[in-house]
This record gives C-alpha cells, sequence and structure tokens, in this order.
C-alpha cells in the first residue's frame, strides 16, 4: 500500500467515524424525546392498543428487512436456533418491551430513561452470574453508587406517596433486567447468525402472543377516530425509534467500537429529561437532579471498572 492510499484510507475512516459520532448523537436525540412521544400517544391508545399497533407494524417491518437483505432466500436456522430465537423474542419483546410500555405510562418520561439507563449494571451482574465477568471493587462500589442514587431520585415518589408511579419505576427495572438477559442471551447468536437475522426472527417470534395478549385493547380503540398526529407520534416510536433506531445503533457500534460508542447512552436521560420539561412540563427537584446524576456516575463506575474482556457489558441500544 502506497503512503497516498495508507492516507486515502486514513481519511475514509476519519469520515466513517465522524459521520457514525453525528448518527449516533441524532439517535440519542431521537431515543430521548421518544420517551415523551410514547407517553402522549398512550393516552390516546391506551398501553395495550399501543402494543397491539405496533406488533402488527414490527412484523410488516421485519419481512420487509429479511427481504431487501436476502431475498427470498431467507437465512436458514437449526431447530435448536430456533428455540432459541423464540425465547428471545419473548424475552425481548413480550417481557421487556411490554413492561416498558406499561412502565412508561405509569411513571414519568426522565424517570423512565434513567431507570432504563441502569441496563449495564445488570448486564455486569448477569455476566458474574454465569461465571463469565469477575466484579471488581470498582463494579461493586459502582453498582452500590447506582443503588443509592437510584433511592435518592425516587424518593419524592415514596415520601409523597406516589405510588403509581414509584410501581412504574419499579416494573421498567424489572424491564430493565430482562433486556440485560436477551443482550447476553443474544450475542452469541449475533456473532454466528448475524445482528439482522437475530434481530428480525425475534420480532417475528415474539409478535404473536403480543398481538394475542393485547387484542382486547387493541379492539377497544376506536382506529377511525385515531388523529393523524397520534399515527405519526406511532410511526416515529415504532418505525424510526425502535426498528430503525436499533439498525443504526448496530452500524454506529461497528464503525466506532463498542468501548467509545456506549457513554454516549448516558446523554439519552438529560435528553429525555429537557424534551418531558420543553413539551409536557415535566418538574424536576433537587433531589431528583441529584439522584440522577449519582445513578448515572455508579452505572458508568460499574461498567467502565470491570473485566474488559467481554464487549456485551457495554451499554446496548434499547428494544423499546
Amino acid at each position: 500500500m502506497t503512503a497516498a492510499t495508507s492516507a486515502g484510507a486514513r481519511a475514509d475512516g476519519g469520515d466513517r467515524a465522524r459521520q457514525a459520532l453525528w448518527a449516533a448523537l441524532v439517535l440519542i436525540l431521537v431515543w430521548g424525546a421518544n420517551f415523551s412521544v410514547q407517553k402522549a400517544i398512550f393516552q390516546a391508545l391506551s398501553p395495550g392498543g399501543f402494543l397491539f399497533v405496533r406488533y402488527l407494524i414490527m412484523p410488516v417491518a421485519a419481512t420487509l428487512l429479511l427481504c431487501f437483505r436476502f431475498g427470498t432466500r431467507w437465512p436458514r436456522v437449526s431447530r435448536s436456533d430456533a428455540f432459541a430465537l423464540l425465547r428471545l423474542g419473548l424475552v425481548g419483546h413480550l417481557l421487556h418491551v411490554g413492561l416498558v410500555t406499561y412502565g412508561i405510562h405509569w411513571s414519568t418520561a426522565f424517570s423512565s430513561s434513567l431507570i432504563l439507563a441502569c441496563g449495564p449494571v445488570f448486564t455486569l451482574l448477569i455476566l458474574h452470574w454465569h461465571g463469565h465477568e469477575a466484579l471488581t471493587r470498582g463494579s461493586v462500589a459502582g453498582v452500590a453508587v447506582a443503588c443509592v442514587g437510584v433511592v435518592v431520585f425516587l424518593s419524592d415518589k415514596l415520601f409523597g406517596g406516589h405510588w403509581q408511579a414509584s410501581a412504574g419505576d419499579l416494573v421498567l427495572l424489572v424491564a430493565a433486567s430482562f433486556f440485560s438477559y436477551y443482550t447476553v442471551a443474544a450475542k452469541p447468536f449475533i456473532e454466528r447468525l448475524g445482528g439482522v437475522t437475530v434481530m428480525t426472527y425475534a420480532v417475528l417470534f415474539g409478535s404473536l402472543p403480543v398481538v394475542a395478549l393485547s387484542l382486547p385493547a387493541g379492539l377497544a380503540v376506536s382506529w377511525s377516530d385515531v388523529s393523524v398526529a397520534v399515527w405519526a407520534g406511532t410511526f416515529y416510536s415504532v418505525i424510526i425509534s425502535a426498528f430503525l433506531g436499533w439498525l443504526v445503533w448496530g452500524w454506529v457500534n461497528a464503525v466506532r467500537g463498542v468501548g467509545p460508542t456506549a457513554p454516549l447512552m448516558y446523554l439519552m436521560p438529560p435528553v429525555a429529561g429537557l424534551v418531558a420539561w420543553g413539551l409536557t412540563g415535566e418538574r424536576y427537584s433537587a433531589a431528583k437532579i441529584a439522584g440522577a446524576a449519582i445513578t448515572l456516575a455508579g452505572v458508568a463506575l460499574a461498567q467502565f471498572t470491570s473485566s474488559p474482556r467481554d464487549p456485551v457489558r457495554e451499554a446496548p441500544a434499547p428494544v423499546d
């Protein structure tokens, strides 16, 4: 390779890295705003109605992506892989997305974004439980700090008797743990079958039970009366934020690397908070802001002081 060719390759790599950084920052804005968008949609459709229409749309998007990528020759998977992808679909969509939807509805946009940002802590604990990663002093301290931050963050709701909002936050914590399990369990299949195959098959397998369970709520919605704004918000949340967002985030990680990209996820709660403050008038006490800062610091400490052997511990993209 000549010096000119090498310099050209470095320039192209630098351009791709800058493009990936800008794409990641735009995606953080999209995801941060999505919490407020979803809460508005839930007021019009109900959480169950949103899940119903979401999982009518998602399989269509997954099918179109498979056809675009592979034509009519979709990837073949073994019976054991099919059952594994079914489990991933149930965990990632029925359990994680289902719980996240109701958690966001019961809680607030800022609280939802912060609680879901605790996902890397659960990923670390799951990896340790499976014997894949040892807990360092820094990671243990980070988990402890994050727990203290969550308690401080939720203190105004607990002392104020806002039990529905507090229950919503607890549901979101459980949902975050399910997505962490999904992240760890999906990694070997993504390495072997490819990210698009795993994502689309998990969507196809996981959609049917969600549609079946949300059918009563879906039938209760007067779809002819749904406004254009609600349909636009639904498209934004389902296609742009969730489906295309996952694909863009995967490309960003491939170009920039997981390690340099993961810290950008900690921008999402501040973005969600600012959007909710500007659009919905959500207000934050000093205790809430302090709790959010402590929580994010603890999550970052736990994430970046743990063993670097397994990149699955890095902050993943949310599937919701």
